[in-house]
Formats: C-alpha cells, sequence, structure tokens
C-alpha cells in the first residue's frame, strides 16, 4: 500500500528516533507546515525528508523519475523546490538537475514556533523510513511523493542481539578518539540494538553516502554489521593521524624553498 506525502529535501540523512530542528523560511515550506497544523488532531503530522544525492534544488518543475545509471536515486530537473533550510537561497531562477535518494525517513512534528514575520522553528522527530515511487511538483507548492512504508522486521532478532554488545564497544572506543568528553556520553548510550544501530549512524562522521547506505539496509542487524566495518576504518585511520610525530597544523602549512 502507497500514499502520498510531502517531501523536504535536504543535505543530510535523517534516521528513525533522531531529533532534527528545522527553521522554516520559504513560502513553500510555510505552506507545508500550515498543512500539517490544519490535519486533523489524530491524523499523523509528518512530511518526508530525502536527502539530495547531487546538485541543489531551488523551484518547482517536474521530475523525470528514475535516474538512468543511478540506482536508489531519482532524478528532479532544475528548478526543483528547495529546502527552507537555515539560509536564504534564490528560489527563481533553475541551477541544474538534482538527484534526491530514493529512500527516506519521515519527520513527525513535535513542536511548532510561529515567528511573528511567518517563519517557523520546528523541532521534528524521525519516525518510519519509506522509499519513493515517484514525485509530483504540480499538486502542491512543495514536492510530494507517493512512497512505500519500508517494512521494519519485529520481534527478537538474534543477530542483531549478538552484533549490537560489538558495535557498542567498538563505538564507545571511537567516542574515545574523537571527544573528550566521551566517559559521560558512552554511559547514556541505549543497548536496544534498532536504537543504537539508528544512533550510531546518525552520529558518527560518516558521508552522507553511507548514512545513506547504512539507512536503505533491509533490517537492525544488517545495518549493525555495516556500522562495524565502518567503525573499525575510521577508528583506524583517527589511530593513524594520531601517530603523525607533528601537529596537524604543520602538515597543511606550505614548505619554505629550502
Amino acid at each position: 500500500m502507497s500514499v502520498r506525502l510531502p517531501l523536504f529535501p535536504l543535505g543530510t540523512v535523517l534516521f528513525p528516533g533522531l531529533v532534527l530542528p528545522l527553521h522554516i523560511f520559504e513560502q513553500r515550506y510555510r505552506a507545508l507546515v500550515r498543512h500539517l497544523l490544519d490535519l486533523p488532531a489524530d491524523a499523523p503530522r509528518e512530511f518526508g525528508v530525502v536527502a539530495i544525492r547531487s546538485g541543489w534544488e531551488v523551484g518547482p518543475t517536474r521530475p523525470t523519475g528514475p535516474a538512468a545509471g543511478m540506482p536508489g536515486a531519482l532524478n528532479v530537473p532544475e528548478d526543483a523546490a528547495g529546502p527552507g533550510g537555515s539560509a536564504e537561497r534564490d528560489s527563481g531562477a533553475g541551477r541544474g538537475a538534482i538527484s534526491l535518494y530514493d529512500v527516506g525517513c519521515t519527520a513527525e512534528l513535535r513542536q511548532v514556533t510561529e515567528l511573528p514575520d511567518g517563519r517557523f522553528d520546528l523541532v521534528t522527530v524521525g519516525r518510519r523510513r519509506f522509499r519513493m515511487l515517484d514525485v509530483d511538483t504540480d499538486a502542491e507548492p512543495y514536492l510530494t511523493a507517493q512512497v512505500e512504508w519500508l517494512p521494519e522486521p519485529a520481534g527478537t532478532d538474534e543477530a542483531a542481539d549478538l552484533l549490537a554488545p560489538r558495535v557498542l564497544a567498538v563505538f564507545r572506543q571511537y567516542l574515545a578518539l574523537i571527544r573528550q568528553d566521551s566517559g559521560e556520553v558512552t554511559e547514556q548510550l541505549p543497548e536496544d540494538p534498532t536504537v543504537l544501530s539508528h544512533l550510531v549512524a546518525a552520529t558518527a562522521a560518516l558521508t552522507l553516502a553511507d548514512r545513506q547506505r547504512l539507512l536503505a539496509l533491509p533490517d537492525t542487524a544488517a545495518r549493525l554489521r555495516a556500522e562495524l566495518r565502518l567503525l573499525n576504518r575510521e577508528s583506524a585511520l583517527l589511530r593513524a593521524v594520531r601517530a603523525v610525530p607533528v601537529p596537524l597544523t604543520e602538515l597543511t602549512q606550505p614548505g619554505g624553498p629550502n
């Protein structure tokens, strides 16, 4: 079963359970927020957050469907409805085609503050994953998409239960390499395998492509298994950098004539 969902393309990946604050200033996204606020009290007030794979968005137009040669993406030609993020951007002339990843996560409104000039400050929380089937730019001022919900395996997952302690241990070591206050942070890490998998994916210093691959994986065990590899990779790189016998600032300075 598929549903129609408002879209908010961003240069980030949202995971279920993670908090995403947003500052809304563009008119099209003000309309999206008002649409959500006008829904019945028992209706879910959520919209789809999808990561931008390439290009940039600035105004509405027609999508081209699945991206040729780019699995897991949808192309939206120039002037696609742009993100109402933290800085003003021109919403007029097009700046080339963009490509959106086809797997995203809904953001549920938890707190809405309307400012005197009509802008909004939002606090949202990731809720459920979806896959886009098609994108429509004609129905509303903002992009909408026909989406299907991605199943979340229910019940006990023995593989995830075995992987979670290993990922937790490696993640604690990783945090100790990048944070001075890691002791306080690691005491608050979740033990639930699914919650842990989403937290690691959202907070480790990974590329957008790495995060997107983790979001699209079918279950918690697959996500934890991939995170174990990524955390070991990142930890090895951090240890190698720490082993450099000169300050990192000196490595970025050009050498003298001698």
